[in-house]
């Protein structure tokens, strides 16, 4: 099987979607602070968005790994497991960081604001989904897996500003 990170290089349309409204460049992996994880485990970040966050590759392996995301304010939260849980993530919720209660509810008012700026969200979303061969759960399922992965599973992912010792703060309450 093809590299999903090859297929998005490979795969315009899905690229414009992830770089917005996903905000998701897979030119952009180095963070901007000395980071490790509390366990040890192999740090590799391979994307980033516009703000200063990074997207890091969790242990050994390949795309199948876990996935956790740090901001540039101190915060980080494990966000997936695999990149195509990922993908499928920045596909349907690409508003995810917003979602700090997980609901559709919350979620659905975070799309309109931005269907008025990208009245085709829905018709870029299904081409992109479709160009890299992926099936889009709904986004009760997204957020439910999110919320998951987040803060239960997340709690073994403890990101390190290496310098001074300090956690990163969580992106999600518990």
């Amino acid at each position: 099987m093809e590299s999903l990170i090859a297929a998005v290089r490979e795969q315009e349309e899905a690229a414009r979607f992830l770089a917005w409204p996903g905000d998701f460049d897979l030119d952009r992996g180095d963070h901007v602070e000395e980071v490790h994880l509390a366990s040890g485990a192999v740090l590799e970040g391979f994307a980033g968005d516009g703000a200063g966050g990074t997207f890091f590759f969790c242990g050994e392996g390949g795309e199948e790994r876990p996935i956790l995301y740090a901001d540039s304010e101190g915060g980080a939260a494990l966000v997936a497991v695999g990149l195509p849980e990922l993908v499928r993530l920045l596909l349907v919720v690409p508003w995810w960081r917003d979602c700090q209660a997980f609901t559709d509810e919350e979620s659905r008012e975070l799309e309109a604001e931005y269907v008025e700026d990208m009245p085709d969200l829905a018709a870029r979303r299904a081409r992109a989904a479709a160009a890299l061969g992926l099936e889009l759960p709904d986004r009760s399922a997204v957020l439910a897996r999110l919320s998951e992965v987040a803060t239960r599973l997340g709690k073994d992912y403890v990101l390190i500003f290496t310098p001074e010792g300090n956690p990163y703060e969580p992106l999600f309450a518990a």
